[in-house]
């Protein structure tokens, strides 16, 4: 065991890029917004120093209004796109225009637990904050409690099923030339196809010429969702965020923050679908739930504390799609007709997104399927290595490796 966690360690330092770290290096080269929120995550069990660096370090690519964008590209590399020069945002340091699943304030808090320096922690809960204000002002103008997605990046889960649907309706015609790099680190099997790239491109075109406006984007937006993960991990970290609040004695900033999650909580809850035993997002264009099969539908365990029937509704259904699987748990249901067990998220499993749903089972006292998860999860990595992803049905580890989130949650699920 100690040998894996020595090697864990070994890679968020191989990755370690001046107070950051990049996910791996060459396929990644930059900061990533949940990648680095994980690694922080696997620093305050050892270094709590270092994790505060990495929150603070994605901070400083925080813009005015609160967002925090999905990359922050710190300096120069020619090994990815779309880099600066595509996404044209006007912030003091170059970043992306869009943003990512918020674990900032759930890395903030168990940092904070671990370090009880109330001085770092204070201006990193400031800047949470800001930024979930943003997220119910910018992609919740109806008030609704889900806050929606305007770019499949947004959700971290770039080519899942889940937006096959809205995806086809935005055009493949793009103002930039699509010059892609990954398919030159990874084989193009394990990527997402030319075609989900021009659309890709076409929505950072449509955000650039809005000028990265949010109340313009809204309106202009050919890519609109309201989406069950992002909103659950919103979620847990506001519960997080106001356990911040209360501790430093800020009661008003608690207000403001339970009535954002009373609204999300609500919300989530309704998202809930019986006939398919998960939570269901919803296409904001088309006014649809959106039914594809993805590991998404289970997040909200994460952040609601569901009656028993509906845990063991939710466990079952989990249970089926591991059924035959060497690693669980398979981001599409497996062998529908839009699984693909090694392409990205179309179907691997994926570290990262095994350690929330451990949490969340945990949450619900479902321990069994916590533990039989995180086994399955040690194992994989403990076979195959650090990598991006695995194949569920082969268990082949897959995607980039030596990954720092991959080593992260090792470090957590090892403990």
């Amino acid at each position: 065991m100690n040998m894996h966690i020595n090697e864990a360690k070994r890679i968020l330092v191989t990755n370690d890029r001046g107070g950051y770290t990049v996910p791996t290096d060459r396929l990644y080269p930059f900061q990533w917004n949940w990648d680095s929120a994980f690694v922080a995550m696997g620093f305050a069990l050892y270094d709590t120093d270092r994790a505060y660096r990495e929150l603070e370090r994605l901070v400083e690519g925080q813009w005015a209004d609160g967002m925090i964008p999905h990359i922050v590209f710190h300096q120069p590399s020619d090994s990815y796109f779309p880099g600066p020069n595509v996404w044209r945002t006007r912030h003091s340091i170059p970043t992306s225009g869009i943003t990512q699943p918020p674990v900032f304030a759930i890395a903030l808090r168990k940092l904070h637990e671990a370090s009880g320096d109330r001085t770092r922690t204070l201006p990193l809960y400031e800047a949470a904050l800001k930024w979930h204000r943003w997220w119910y002002s910018a992609r919740d103008p109806e008030g609704t409690g889900l806050v929606a997605l305007l770019h499949p990046w947004e959700s971290g889960s770039d080519n899942s099923p889940a937006w096959d649907v809205a995806l086809a309706r935005v055009p493949t015609t793009t103002d930039t030339p699509v010059v892609r790099k990954d398919t030159s680190h990874v084989n193009a099997d394990m990527r997402p196809r030319n075609e989900d790239y021009q659309r890709f491109i076409h929505l950072v075109d449509v955000y650039a010429a809005c000028e990265w406006n949010w109340a313009k984007q809204w309106e202009k937006a050919p890519f609109k969702v309201a989406e069950v993960q992002t909103t659950a991990i919103l979620l847990k970290a506001g519960e997080d965020l106001r356990a911040l609040a209360q501790e430093f004695g800020l009661l008003d900033d608690a207000a403001e923050i339970v009535a954002f999650n009373e609204k999300s909580r609500r919300a989530l809850l309704a998202q809930w679908r019986p006939a398919f035993s998960r939570f269901v997002s919803r296409d904001l264009v088309s006014g649809q739930d959106i039914e594809a099969p993805t590991h998404a539908g289970f997040l909200p365990l994460l952040a609601l504390d569901l009656s028993a029937d509906l845990a063991d509704a939710v466990v079952a259904e989990m249970q089926r799609w591991s059924d035959g699987m060497k690693v669980a748990f398979p981001t599409t249901k497996p062998y529908v007709d839009s699984f693909e067990a090694k392409r990205y998220w179309r179907g691997p499993s994926w570290a990262i997104i095994n350690w929330l749903l451990i949490e969340g089972l945990t949450r619900n006292s479902r321990a069994d399927m916590a533990e039989a998860l995180r086994l399955s999860t040690v194992r994989a990595i403990e076979t195959e290595g650090f990598a991006e992803y695995f194949d569920p049905i082969t268990g082949e580890g897959c995607g980039g490796l030596g990954f720092s989130w991959t080593a992260a949650a090792y470090l957590s699920l090892a403990a």
